[in-house]
């Protein structure tokens, strides 16, 4: 089994910036392939962004691009999402995944997943 803690998430008001860790434990984070969730009151859980295992690959949603940066430690068993530009509609519980596949943009494809952690963005 592999473990995924969440970190990071807050309060922020729109234009702001957070930056999400994501500590994993129990299997070799290099192994998997990582990615990141949200889901906001009411709607579905939504994909943002996965990194391939080497970290040489990403792929993020297109409300991410420019404004979300997915990157990966190995060594120290981390993955980050650095968020700038932050709009109040991405007001969400964000979600750090493990899976197998890449790119991974469903829900399905991802083994682990983490408790999640709340991003508020205030207007």
């Amino acid at each position: 089994q592999m473990q995924l803690v969440e970190s990071g998430g807050g309060f922020v008001q729109a234009g702001g910036s957070l930056r999400l860790s994501c500590a994993a434990s129990g299997r070799t984070l290099s192994s998997y392939n990582m990615g990141w969730f949200r889901q906001a009151p009411g709607k579905e859980r939504e994909f943002v962004s996965t990194i391939k295992w080497s970290g040489t690959l990403t792929h993020y949603a297109e409300f991410a691009k420019g404004r979300f940066t997915i990157s990966r430690d190995n060594a120290n068993n981390t993955v980050y999402l650095q968020m700038n530009s932050l709009k109040p509609e991405d007001t969400a519980v964000y979600y750090c995944v493990a899976g197998s596949f890449f790119p991974a943009v469903t829900p399905r494809q991802y083994q682990y997943w983490g408790q999640g952690t709340q991003v508020t963005v205030s207007s």
